[in-house]
């Protein structure tokens, strides 16, 4: 097996999805201002302008407004950005979307479109990215899961079903590409102040700022172990429970929902 080497700003370019807001926004500043040039997209355009006036440090941030949900979209999106920026050296695939759902309002059309956005825009990333890098050998890809994917949860059956294929996609690629020199990261978040955690109406235990989740994400991104996940007095605790029988796992998760 060839030992994946971890890409530096000499090696090429950063995309980071979902840059808007959130972690993504503040992923995409912190490596800019360690030295990457990095492509920030999202579907927002002028929000991503601003992003980029806010870089500073030695690197500096690409818009690049995009609808990963669009195969031929991403696919044009990075040749062009390939073409003109050079290659991407590490991808943050980090573009995802939470409504929360339930039995009594399930909607496969609804959950099409979470599935969508948090995986086959990940998958479609991939798509467009693999070939470069398999063919340079070398390249970083980061795939921005939830602790939600480790086992049900409520109020969470299209989110937590797109995280947990997230979880098995990054681990089955890791197994995959790593013969190739690549390099592949799961992340996996536990409850981060952002504007999808702001419209949840439960408790949120441990709950992170943003900016501290960001500078957690890129500090672990030179580091050798694959899954990097924070807070980690919460995480800790749910990794666990992927470990429990179904009849102790069911009984303690009823005990959080509300009467």
């Amino acid at each position: 097996m060839t030992h994946p080497r971890t890409p530096t700003p000499t090696d090429g370019i950063a995309w980071v999805t979902g840059a808007s807001s959130g972690i993504g926004e503040h992923v995409a500043l912190i490596l800019a201002a360690r030295g990457w040039t990095v492509a920030a997209s999202a579907r927002r355009g002028e929000v991503l302008a601003d992003l980029a006036r806010r870089a500073g440090g030695p690197g500096r941030i690409l818009p690049l407004p995009l609808d990963i949900t669009d195969p031929a979209a991403v696919r044009t999106a990075v040749a062009g950005l390939e073409a003109e920026h050079g290659p991407v050296a590490l991808a943050v695939l980090n573009a995802g979307t939470y409504v929360p759902d339930s039995a009594r309002t399930f909607s496969a059309e609804a959950f099409r479109q979470t599935v969508e956005v948090n995986l086959m825009g990940s998958a479609q990333c991939l798509e467009a990215l693999l070939p470069g890098m398999i063919r340079r050998r070398l390249g970083q890809l980061v795939l921005v899961s939830s602790v939600a994917g480790y086992r049900g949860l409520p109020r969470s059956l299209a989110y937590g079903a797109s995280k947990a294929a997230l979880i098995n996609l990054a681990e089955s690629l890791k197994l995959d590409v790593e013969r190739f020199g690549l390099k592949v990261q799961l992340v996996t978040p536990g409850f981060i102040k952002t504007p999808l955690t702001d419209r949840n109406d439960f408790p949120m235990p441990f709950l992170m700022p943003v900016e501290q989740a960001a500078l957690r994400l890129v500090d672990a991104l030179g580091q050798d172990r694959f899954e990097i996940s924070f807070p980690r007095r919460f995480t800790f605790w749910l990794r666990r429970l992927r470990c429990l029988p179904y009849p102790l796992y069911f009984t303690l998760v009823r005990r959080t929902q509300p009467k």
